[in-house]
């Protein structure tokens, strides 16, 4: 079994453990388990999620597309991949038992060391091409070792002000802000443009570049904003927010010559899954223009439903659609095979019944209408679909040749 092949696998399983984290959470809603606490399979979900799916996958796809192949078979890179799932099982094990304590920090600040050594590696080996995609690839590093300053005041914020401090608060939002939007995000974009083959316009490049960096540092004052009466935060906020929408207009006209060749490449499923991402691209630089009026802005985040539908839209629909997108388009996934056309559909069903669902809950409560009769029983049945669709595109790739 080719090491590509493990990895891809290896990356399904840690997404297919979020995912049933995930509906075991929706399940005690109907139905109280005692022996599992809530809050802790939450934290369980998030970091495997993230740091066992999202950032593994990136792992793989950035080996392959941006390490020459003469330095991607070093051994380091194998050794430090698995090294890093060793640091996710950790996580998956401790989180629903203890929760933040002793051995769920280790593996988490494991987890972080290990992708230092990571971004030192694809400093060091990626090609130094001065490519879009590359200046893309090196700014998301930058942005992700910038995200790691939020965890490392963790500490001090709980032994000097405690947890339910506005800097503890603020601490956990700087990490996020910058993994979704500086790291991940900017990682996948940078990925996706690698799949272009034709040269990409130079100067619509440059300036959705330098606006997508600006408005990502400066829209990190909207999460600071809950934890802090400013007004300042607010304005900053609009701004990033319209810069954000500046920088993506320049991202569609970057790309709008190329597009109509660049599908005419693609098969259906392909198509459709790219499709998707964009969709949900688009949704949420949408959604984020929403908090621009200050009452939007305020519910936000007081309606969970919205935060949930909102990192679901960033997670499943923006970075797993263009990474499904991606693991399609290059065969590293079994493309002919009809399991995993299903196993993509049933996803994909899954995703969008979930998102209409939790977007269409936030707005009842929004306009004090309660909750709607059989929530939580449909959004279980709906996230089944999540977990089979997962399963099916596993066993696609296990029987791969």
């Amino acid at each position: 079994m080719n090491s590509q092949k493990s990895w891809i696998l290896c990356c399904f399983f840690n997404f297919l453990i979020a995912c049933v984290f995930g509906l075991l959470m929706r399940f005690m809603y109907l139905f109280p388990l005692d022996f599992l606490n809530y809050s802790f399979l939450l934290h369980a979900h998030s970091h495997v999620a993230m740091l066992g799916w999202v950032y593994l996958i990136v792992y793989v796809l950035i080996v392959h597309f941006f390490i020459p192949k003469e330095k991607n078979q070093k051994p380091i890179y194998n050794r430090l991949f698995w090294l890093t799932e060793f640091s996710v099982i950790g996580m998956m094990i401790a989180f629903p038992i203890q929760g933040y304590a002793l051995f769920s920090i280790i593996f988490s600040t494991m987890h972080i060391l290990l992708s230092y050594v990571f971004c030192r590696l694809v400093w060091k080996d990626s090609l130094r091409d001065k490519s879009p995609s590359q200046r893309l690839l090196l700014v998301s590093i930058l942005f992700m070792i910038l995200s790691t300053c939020g965890v490392w005041c963790l500490g001090p914020a709980v032994s000097t002000l405690g947890k339910q401090s506005a800097f503890y608060q603020i601490a956990i939002q700087f990490f996020l802000h910058f993994q979704f939007n500086g790291w991940f995000i900017l990682a996948i974009l940078a990925l996706f443009l690698k799949q272009f083959q034709n040269k990409i316009d130079e100067v619509k490049f440059k300036k959705f570049y330098v606006l997508i960096i600006i408005s990502t540092l400066l829209t990190v004052s909207f999460p600071v904003r809950w934890f802090i009466e400013n007004d300042v935060l607010s304005y900053i906020n609009v701004l990033g927010v319209l810069i954000q929408l500046g920088a993506f207009i320049y991202f569609y006209k970057m790309l709008q010559p190329q597009i109509n060749y660049f599908k005419s490449t693609l098969d259906k499923s392909t198509k459709v899954v790219y499709g998707l991402a964009l969709c949900s691209l688009f949704l949420k630089v949408g959604i984020q223009l929403l908090t621009l009026f200050p009452n939007l802005a305020e519910v936000s985040h007081q309606i969970r439903n919205f935060v949930i539908g909102f990192i679901h839209l960033t997670t499943l629909g923006i970075i797993t659609g263009f990474l499904f997108g991606i693991l399609l388009q290059n065969k590293m996934l079994s493309a002919d095979s009809s399991i995993l056309k299903i196993g993509v559909k049933v996803f994909i069903l899954g995703y969008i019944l979930t998102e209409v669902l939790l977007f269409l809950q936030g707005w009842f409560f929004f306009f004090g209408e309660g909750s709607i009769p059989g929530y939580f029983q449909s959004i279980l049945i709906f996230s089944i679909l999540l977990v089979l669709g997962l399963v099916l595109i596993m066993s696609s790739i296990i029987k791969r040749k």
